[in-house]
């Protein structure tokens, strides 16, 4: 079968699709014959061997999944699925552990599938675990166009709360806007118009994906008791570090999302994430926005426009 390919961790340049061996899936894997596979950031990290998960080379890509049964316990063949795991996704057979596959909704497509677990579950362990998030308060979302940012605000969104997008773009304000962003603004200057837009009480959450030059001003514009969720560096400007003083000053908190390392060391947890967000894509307010669609042999060239930051939405890799 074809699959997405890491011969070497020299980049995304270098990542080649090849014929690999179909896999054998154990007692607890379900087998799934793919049709979509997400391209998430973790794939990008993992072919420059920059990720903290390190598999020895060869190895396949692909974190996200959607497809049909094949086989496997708990599933029918030809159940519509999604799938999450560290790697190995992006090919045209996978062998996925039962309890990180989940039943994918009739409302949803396999392109959208692929591009909800491991955002969506990130966006729902980040609010509702680390967040603590409440009906009716405000989150602002960095990153707001890309896909944790789209999953961030319509999951906030799913718990009643009110969300406020920063972007680097107008090109990317209509993306989030469209994912259902309350209010947009621009990164440059985002601090004076977030509390103008706030009345100057602030907001209650931040999920911050990019790190770098704009953390301080996160910080800044905390309501009291606000949370600081720290989910990614993506400016690539390097990690910043937190004056505790500031912390102090309003009774803020600084809290670390990961939700791979808590999520797969629990059996059934994703499990129960999975369950909360069904009602939200029932409804309509869980709909990935998806981005650039590529065929298997553009895997590459989708993380290279990642790399880019021309990334808008969730980007989908077709397979069949």
């Amino acid at each position: 079968m074809r699959a997405v390919q890491v011969l070497q961790t020299t980049g995304p340049a270098d990542v080649v699709v090849g014929d690999v061996p179909e896999p054998t899936p154990g007692p607890d894997d379900v087998l799934v014959e793919v049709h979509a596979v997400g391209v998430s950031f973790p794939d990008l990290l993992l072919s420059k061997g920059e990720y903290q998960l390190k598999p020895e080379v060869p190895f396949t890509l692909g974190v996200d999944f959607a497809g049909t049964v094949v086989s496997g316990p708990g599933f029918e063949p030809g159940q519509r699925v999604a799938g999450v795991g560290g790697y190995g996704g992006a090919a045209e057979l996978v062998a996925n552990p039962g309890m990180f596959t989940f039943a994918l909704p009739d409302e949803l497509s396999y392109d959208e599938g692929a591009a909800l677990p491991m955002n969506y579950l990130t966006a729902q362990f980040a609010l509702a675990e680390r967040g603590q998030l409440k009906a009716g308060e405000t989150v602002l979302v960095h990153g707001a166009a890309g896909g944790v940012g789209t999953a961030t605000i319509q999951v906030a969104k799913g718990y009643g709360a009110r969300t406020i997008a920063v972007v680097s773009t107008d090109e990317k304000g209509a993306v989030a806007k469209a994912a259902g962003a309350d209010e947009v603004v621009l990164l440059d200057g985002f601090k004076d118009a977030v509390q103008e837009l706030t009345g100057g009480r602030g907001v209650d959450v931040v999920l911050d994906v990019v790190g770098g030059d704009a953390f301080t001003d996160s910080l800044r514009v905390l309501g009291t008791q606000g949370r600081l969720l720290v989910v990614g560096f993506a400016a690539g400007q390097g990690i910043p570090e937190v004056k505790v003083n500031r912390l102090l000053l309003n009774n803020v908190d600084v809290r670390g999302v990961g939700w791979g390392a808590y999520a797969m060391l629990r059996p059934g947890y994703m499990q129960q994430q999975w369950a909360e967000l069904v009602p939200m894509m029932a409804s309509g307010v869980v709909k990935p926005p998806i981005g650039a669609t590529y065929d298997l042999e553009g895997f590459a060239q989708a993380l290279l426009d990642m790399d880019a930051r021309r990334t808008l939405g969730k980007s989908v890799v077709r397979v069949r």
